[in-house]
Order: C-alpha cells, then sequence, then structure tokens
C-alpha cells in the first residue's frame, strides 16, 4: 500500500502514483466511455503527460490527484467529441454526460472499490482467500475448506474475523458498499 510521508513522496515517484491512481482511473474512464480499452488508452496517455510533466505539477496530493482525473475526463470527453463526430454516437454518447452528477459518481464508484481492493489485499492471508472466495466467488463453507484444507470452523472463523479487519479500516462508505456487493453474490 502506497503512504504519503509528505508532499516531496509524490513528487518524486511517478511509478507509486501510476500504481495508486492506474485502476481507478480505468475504472473512471471506463464509467465514461463505456469501453474498456478506450479508457485504458486514455489513462496510458495521461500518464505519459504526468511522467513528462510531473516536476510542473505541484507535489501535493490532492494537486496530482486532481491532474490525473481532470486529464482523463478532459481526454474523456475529446475521445467522446471524436466519436461523435466519426460515428455519429450522440445517442450512446451526449456531451452533457461529463456535466452531470453522475461523472462525480464515476468517481466516488472508482474510489470505493479501490478502497475495499486495498483492504482486501491487505488482509491476513488466510482471511483474505476465505473472504474472496466465500463473497466475490460465491463458494460454500465446506467447498472452501475442501479447497484450503481447514476446518468448517476455521472457515467461519475466518470470515467473521475478515469482516471485523475490514470494519475497521474501511471508510462507513466503502463498508456500506462492501456489505451491499456481498449480499448481492
Amino acid at each position: 500500500m502506497f503512504t504519503i510521508h509528505n508532499c516531496d513522496d509524490f513528487h518524486t515517484l511517478p511509478e507509486k502514483v501510476f500504481k495508486k491512481y492506474y485502476s481507478r482511473l480505468c475504472d473512471f474512464a471506463c464509467y465514461l466511455l463505456k469501453d474498456q480499452d478506450a479508457a485504458e488508452d486514455i489513462v496510458q496517455d495521461v500518464f505519459i503527460v504526468y511522467l513528462e510533466e510531473h516536476e510542473r505539477i505541484s507535489p501535493h496530493p490532492d494537486a496530482v490527484k486532481s491532474f490525473l482525473y481532470s486529464s482523463v475526463k478532459n481526454a474523456c470527453l475529446n475521445k467522446i467529441r471524436h466519436l461523435k463526430v466519426v460515428d455519429g454516437y450522440h445517442k450512446k454518447f451526449p456531451l452533457d454526460i461529463l456535466d452531470d452528477p453522475q461523472t462525480l459518481n464515476g468517481i466516488i464508484h472508482a474510489e470505493v472499490l479501490s478502497e475495499i481492493h486495498e483492504a482486501i489485499n491487505a488482509l491476513p492471508e488466510g482471511c483474505a482467500l476465505v473472504l474472496k472466495y466465500g463473497y466475490l466467488e460465491g463458494l460454500q463453507n465446506r467447498k472452501i475448506a475442501e479447497l484450503l484444507n481447514i476446518s468448517l470452523n476455521t472457515v467461519k472463523s475466518q470470515k467473521q474475523r475478515a469482516l471485523q479487519l475490514l470494519r475497521l479500516k474501511l471508510s462507513d462508505t466503502a463498508f456500506t458498499t462492501l456489505i451491499t456487493l456481498m449480499s448481492v453474490i
């Protein structure tokens, strides 16, 4: 997990910025474009610009985050405009999508999912595996016990421990989202 100790960490370590924000920005761009490949292309282009310009950008983490999200949003807007001209995508991609409150919802969605993934990845290995098998892959406790060669009670206690740890690590919004997602599966 990437922790910002001071502004210079963000300023001098663009690789860590990439690792922290790449998947979030891809989710955001995909939310706007509805095209995963185009979203990844745009995010990669934005990071190339960031690598070239990072010394001119304020090292403050909020400034870097703002630069990245604004750049992705603007690149998506340009892509949508281009698609409208070339392919007549005006029905699929209304230009007002980026001025819509849904844009903010897309950013929030990407950030919350990223927070959840980071918290799950930070769990002890046993808890993380049981949680992933049980809630993300929908396996029954008995099947998890067989796969991991552990007792049924261990599976249950690992699930409970994982949820307790996640409750401590996640914001209220992220934890509520996680519980909602887990109940759907």
